[in-house]
């Protein structure tokens, strides 16, 4: 299997500090503008559903020479295509990387293709098939008014991020609600004013073993039979791999995925479901297609003009060579609210590792923090900071050219404040009065949509998938497992027993330990019962 070279161990890396020294930190894109007169066409570009302009950014052309002379040193282009090929890239768990597959039209084969491929697309295809025949049956039940979804990570933000997006496409007869969260709060918020007979619950955990997910899901069964509930197996479908855990709850409508698809890029496939109820069969197939279309984009783009490359490479760029340590995610899309939550999981859960695939500890850093708001909610909120902060934090728009709603006036209004921002951002202001000066040179991107669809959405998410896949084959490391949640769980089992009074408190830190006997002795009576 290929193994990329980390991208501080290639040639062009101390080419690119010595830029970065030399001219990198001292550009002035006000400067840049005025030098290069065909700066905007250089660093903007077309991609499916996408327009990026990245021409607002401190880069120039002899950056982005450098920065693809380090991807074509790094081997990116034969990691990406053992990646589509199936071959097993997540390698400390030897599983293939095929959320691509989840998109791929069938009977469409690829170059490289491993011999599994095609039976995958086939059980890709079957199960897409029953699944949207299952959502058009939910769409046309007039008894089901509300869905719930109850799944935490992946199986919430990738539903919940799309089914809040794509607001305008939903089917108006059934409300959406989403319960991810172990706090009972959420549970119990989400349960008020709903009825049993007029509820669908969707449960989704790939092994059924999740603990805030299974803790959700024996709540919800427990309200449902308590509401006078009995056909269970016409109101819960799980979306699991786990038939017998399944079955034990009296669940028998269940719709599996693959180990070769990790959670946060589970959207595309039963994990959907949710969309496909809210959107129907034909909204979710056009949401493939608009995947798909950037899948053969950054598949078969030369690198130059590959819009998920120059992403990527940007983002090593701001990462290693200016040190910035989060990007602003700002969508001028009020549907659009979970968009930044959604790329929070996909970007830092992918990339957020200090050790490269041979187990090594890296020296360079890696993921970014990512964090936003819709504007213009954010210009009132953090924008103040991006202006004028002590730190240079890059900002990423994501606008949309055409409104879905009848309301005169306020696009355009909306789109001005977001060019208006990035402008901002560049040109600053000065002034005498420190408090009134804008210093500028601040860097931006600008995504545009044509609309907000099924098949751009698509598009956009694969374009996030891919870039974060970029990056983080430069650096070196597994995008695709993420052992760093596991510690917490494992102790808050411990943890957990000692609360209840099961076990007696273990040996901890001080700090854990007083705080668990602080709730014991709150929770607990004088016998010891908690």
């Amino acid at each position: 299997m290929f193994m990329p070279l980390r991208c501080d161990q290639t040639p062009p890396w101390p080419l690119l500090q010595a830029h970065y020294a030399d001219r990198g930190r001292h550009l002035d894109m006000r400067r840049a503008f005025e030098q290069d007169a065909d700066r905007f066409a250089h660093f903007s570009q077309s991609a499916p559903h996408v327009f990026a302009d990245l021409s607002k950014n401190l880069w120039d052309r002899d950056s982005e020479a450098l920065l693809l002379d380090l991807a074509r040193a790094t081997g990116l282009e034969a990691h990406r295509n053992a990646m589509f090929a199936g071959e097993a890239i997540n390698t400390t768990e030897n599983r293939a990387v095929l959320h691509t597959l989840l998109r791929r039209p069938a009977n469409v084969a690829l170059p490289g293709d491993v011999p599994e491929t095609a039976q995958r697309l086939a059980d890709v295809h079957s199960t897409l098939n029953a699944m949207l025949a299952f959502a058009e049956e939910v769409r046309s039940d007039t008894t089901i008014t509300d869905v719930v979804n109850i799944g935490i990570g992946g199986s919430d933000l990738g539903p919940h991020m799309a089914v809040r997006a794509l607001e305008e496409f939903r089917i108006p007869s059934k409300r959406f609600h989403f319960v991810s969260n172990v706090d009972g709060h959420e549970l119990h918020h989400v349960l008020q004013g709903l009825k049993a007979e007029n509820t669908l619950f969707i449960i989704a955990s790939k092994t059924f073993t999740t603990a805030e997910t299974m803790m959700n899901a024996r709540s919800a069964l427990d309200w449902f039979t308590a509401q006078g509930g009995q056909d269970v197996a016409g109101h819960f479908v799980a979306l699991s791999t786990n038939l017998e855990a399944t079955r034990a709850l009296g669940i028998t409508t269940t719709f599996g995925f693959w180990d070769w698809v990790g959670g946060r890029y589970s959207l595309w496939s039963a994990i959907g479901l949710p969309m496909a109820i809210a959107i129907g069969e034909q909204g979710f197939r056009e949401f493939l297609a608009g995947g798909h279309a950037m899948d053969e984009h950054f598949r078969t783009a030369p690198l130059a003009q590959n819009l998920p490359v120059r992403l990527g490479l940007l983002d090593v760029w701001y990462r290693n060579f200016y040190g910035f340590t989060s990007r602003c995610v700002a969508p001028y899309h009020a549907s659009m609210c979970r968009y930044a939550a959604y790329l929070q999981q996909l970007e830092m859960e992918s990339n957020g590792k200090r050790v490269a695939l041979d187990g090594s500890t890296l020296t360079c850093a890696t993921s970014p923090a990512i964090w936003g708001e819709p504007g213009t909610n954010g210009q009132h909120a953090f924008f103040q900071m991006l202006h004028q902060g002590a730190d240079v934090l890059p900002l990423e728009i994501v606008a949309v050219r055409k409104a879905s709603h009848p309301l005169p006036g306020h696009q355009q209004k909306l789109l001005a404040n977001a060019l208006a921002q990035t402008q901002a951002l560049m040109v600053g202001k000065a002034s005498d009065d420190g408090h009134r000066h804008f210093p500028g040179n601040r860097p931006s991107t600008f995504l545009l949509l044509e609309s907000l669809t099924p098949e751009s959405l698509g598009a956009l998410i694969a374009l996030q998938e891919h870039r974060v896949f970029v990056s983080g084959a430069l650096w070196g490391i597994n995008s695709f497992d993420q052992w760093g949640v596991e510690l917490g769980k494992q102790l808050a089992k411990t943890i957990l027993a000692e609360l209840t009074g099961e076990t007696p408190v273990q040996p901890h830190d001080s700090s854990t330990e007083h705080l668990v006997r602080l709730y014991r002795n709150a929770n607990c009576d004088k016998d010891g019962a908690c």
